[in-house]
C-alpha cells in the first residue's frame, strides 16, 4: 500500500513538473521567432541528441527490438503531426482558435478510451473536462471563440487535437512494454525525422538564425521537451490517459501565468476565472477517476 502511495506521489509529482515545463513552451517559441514547425523540429531534435547513448544503451541491454518499439515509433510520428498541424494552423488563422481546437483531445481521448480500453469513464469525468474546456476557452479568449469561423486554420487545429489525442493513447500503451527513456527515445527520433522532412518540403530556414534565437531553441529543447514531456511520458506509465490529457489543459494557464513577469502581457480578470475554471475541472476529473481508490 505504501508503494503504490510512493508511486502516486511521484507521478502527480511529474505531472505538476511537465505541466509547468511545458507551460514554457509557448513562451520560448514566441520568443524564438522562428516558423513553428521548425521551433518545434530543435525542440525533439535537442533532447533526443542529448539521450542518445544512455537510450541506445538501455535498449540494447533490454533488448527492445521488433513489435514494442512499433508503439514508440507510431507515437512520434503522431506527436510530429500534431505539432506540424497546431503550428500550420496557426500560421493560417492565428494562434487562439486552433490552440483552443486543439485542446479538445482530451474528449477524443476519452471516447477513444471508452472504445477501444474499454475504461468506464462516469458522468462527473465528462463534468470535470466539459469545465476544464470552458475555463480554458476563458483563458484564450471568449470573445474570440464566440466569433470564430471554421476556416482552414481552425480545420488543421482541430485535426491536430485529434493527432495529440491518438498520441495519448498510443504512449498508454506503449509505455505498458517500454520503460520511459526508451520510449520517450525512439518516438523523439522519429518525431525529428518527420518534422524534418515536413521543413524542408515546405521550404522552412532551419538554420542561420540569431543567438537570441538559438538559446530559446535550445530552453525550448531542454525544458518543454526534455523536461516536461519526459515527466508526462513517465506518468503515462502510472495514470491513464484520461487524466493526464486533461491535466494538460493547465498549459494555457501556466503560459498565461509566465506570460505577466516574462512577456509583459497582463492577465485579465476573465483569464483568472478561467484559470480557476480549469483547475476545479481538473480537480473533478481526478477525484472521478480516484475518488473510489
Amino acid at each position: 500500500m505504501k508503494t503504490v502511495s510512493r508511486d502516486m506521489l511521484l507521478a502527480y509529482l511529474a505531472l505538476s513538473a511537465g505541466l509547468i515545463a511545458i507551460g514554457f513552451s509557448a513562451i520560448f517559441v514566441s520568443q524564438a521567432g522562428v516558423p513553428g514547425t521548425v521551433a518545434s523540429f530543435y525542440r525533439m531534435a535537442i533532447p533526443t541528441v542529448i539521450l542518445a547513448a544512455p537510450a541506445i544503451k538501455r535498449l540494447r541491454e533490454r533488448k527492445w527490438y521488433g513489435p514494442p518499439l512499433r508503439w514508440a515509433v507510431f507515437g512520434g510520428l503522431l506527436f510530429a503531426l500534431d505539432l506540424a498541424f497546431w503550428a500550420s494552423g496557426v500560421v493560417l488563422s492565428g494562434a487562439t482558435i486552433p490552440t483552443l481546437l486543439a485542446n479538445t483531445a482530451p474528449v477524443w481521448v476519452g471516447l477513444g478510451a471508452l472504445l477501444f480500453f474499454r475504461e468506464e469513464l462516469p458522468r462527473k469525468f465528462w463534468l470535470g473536462l466539459a469545465i476544464a474546456l470552458l475555463g480554458t476557452a476563458l483563458v484564450l479568449g471568449l470573445e474570440s471563440f464566440g466569433a470564430m469561423s471554421f476556416d482552414l486554420g481552425a480545420l488543421l487545429g482541430l485535426i491536430a487535437g485529434f493527432f495529440y489525442a491518438a498520441y495519448f493513447l498510443i504512449t498508454q500503451i506503449g509505455r505498458k512494454s517500454l520503460d520511459v527513456l526508451s520510449y520517450f527515445w525512439v518516438s523523439g527520433v522519429t518525431a525529428t525525422a518527420a518534422l524534418f522532412i515536413f521543413n524542408l518540403l515546405f521550404n522552412q530556414p532551419m538554420w542561420g538564425f540569431t543567438p537570441k534565437t538559438y538559446f530559446n531553441l535550445l530552453a525550448l529543447g531542454l525544458i518543454s521537451q526534455g523536461v516536461g514531456v519526459l515527466a508526462i511520458n513517465y506518468v503515462q506509465g502510472l495514470l491513464p490517459a484520461t487524466i493526464v490529457s486533461t491535466t494538460l489543459l493547465g498549459q494555457p494557464v501556466v503560459t498565461a501565468l509566465l506570460a505577466g513577469p516574462l512577456l509583459g502581457e497582463k492577465l485579465l480578470p476573465v483569464q483568472i476565472v478561467g484559470g480557476a475554471a480549469v483547475m476545479l475541472g481538473v480537480y473533478i476529473v481526478h477525484h472521478s477517476r480516484t475518488g473510489n481508490r
